[in-house]
């Protein structure tokens, strides 16, 4: 089995005995929804809704290898916990507590990746807007091969309806009319 797919299923079962909401996204997401591709480490979003930001990383550290910087401090701060499993798989744990961070986490679904493993993801529309909003060049690209494989069965006006509010706080003006011509290339608008 793929050493990233034992990584997010060890966090998985860690975040589920200490009673945590969370879903992956990002690279295991797109394994799913997407054009598969190779990805070197497990992102996820946890829901933690400020209230429980110490708790959940109080939990974590003991569990799992702090990456290189990574301090209680540091993941506090910038609300992003930078773990590894023994084997070395990078672990990226955002502290979710956005409107959209706890839709996403409640849309999510299990994911049967092999009778061994299953992982909880976020759906190919809260992809989509999770990869737009990074908006770094491998993130278009994965949202082009979502808006392929998946075609007609998105929902353009859920994905648009919870980007928009994001791209007015990031004040990124680029990142709709960007996404509304990858689709129309696509048929989708």
């Amino acid at each position: 089995m793929n050493q990233v797919f034992e990584a997010a299923a060890e966090l998985a079962i860690a975040l589920v005995e200490g009673g945590f909401d969370y879903c992956f996204i990002g690279g295991l997401a797109v394994q799913r929804w997407g054009e598969p591709r190779m990805t070197k480490d497990a992102d996820a979003t946890v829901l933690t809704r400020f209230v429980d930001d110490e708790k959940l990383v109080d939990f974590l550290f003991p569990r799992f290898p702090s990456r290189e910087g990574n301090t209680r401090e540091f993941a506090l701060r910038y609300r992003i916990i930078r773990l590894e499993t023994v084997k070395g798989i990078a672990l990226d744990v955002g502290l979710g507590a956005l409107d959209f961070e706890v839709t996403s986490v409640d849309r999510s679904s299990i994911w049967q990746v092999n009778s061994d493993v299953s992982i909880r993801t976020c759906t190919a529309e809260d992809l989509v807007v999770h990869k737009a909003f990074a908006s770094r060049n491998r993130d278009w690209l994965d949202v082009e091969g979502i808006l392929m494989r998946q075609g007609k069965k998105l929902n353009i006006r859920q994905i648009f309806a919870d980007l928009r509010p994001l791209t007015d706080l990031k004040e990124d003006p680029e990142i709709i009319p960007r996404l509304e011509g990858m689709m129309r290339k696509r048929g989708l608008l």
